[in-house]
């Protein structure tokens, strides 16, 4: 990280607050590629966790039975917790994902969806996460669980 840019949980509460300035950077991409694709916001930040929301319709998210396709909440929570553990990467640090369990409980048809991770173990290199998506009704429709990998050094270089 040079000296004009912000730590990542930093420049993401800026994001959210909407105080982001246009000079403002940090050592990450954000928004990321795939969140404004799918039309992933941030909606709350603190160090580890992290709730992305996004409002879905069945013209542009439903599967073949009119709910919310499951991959696409997949996704959802893939964001979530990438973007909860990215709160915690120092410079020259990378990490991935090398698992993630999705459980879908309900359906959703259309509406918002609120994706809420929080770390259930951090160590030194491998971080648990978990994720509970829910509707607006506050009910939940999916948990994900996933394991982190962070990387450091030769390993982290072009990530």
């Amino acid at each position: 990280m040079s000296g004009d840019e912000l730590p990542v949980l930093e420049y993401l509460r800026r994001h959210v607050a909407g105080t982001l300035g246009p000079d403002d950077r940090t050592f990450l991409r954000y928004p990321t590629a795939i969140s404004r694709l799918l039309g992933f916001e941030i909606t709350e930040i603190d160090a580890g966790t992290a709730t992305l929301t996004v409002v879905t319709s069945q013209e542009l998210h439903s599967n073949q039975q009119g709910t919310v396709h499951g991959g696409f909440v997949g996704e959802l929570a893939d964001a979530a917790i990438g973007t909860a553990r990215s709160t915690t990467i120092s410079p020259g640090e990378s990490f991935t994902s090398i698992d993630l369990h999705m459980t879908f409980l309900r359906p959703m048809f259309a509406g918002t969806l609120f994706a809420r991770a929080y770390p259930t173990h951090i160590g030194s290199t491998v971080q648990h996460y978990a994720c509970e998506i829910t509707r607006e009704d506050g009910k939940i429709i999916a948990t994900a669980t996933s394991t982190v990998l962070t990387l450091r050094g030769e390993k982290a270089v072009g990530r």
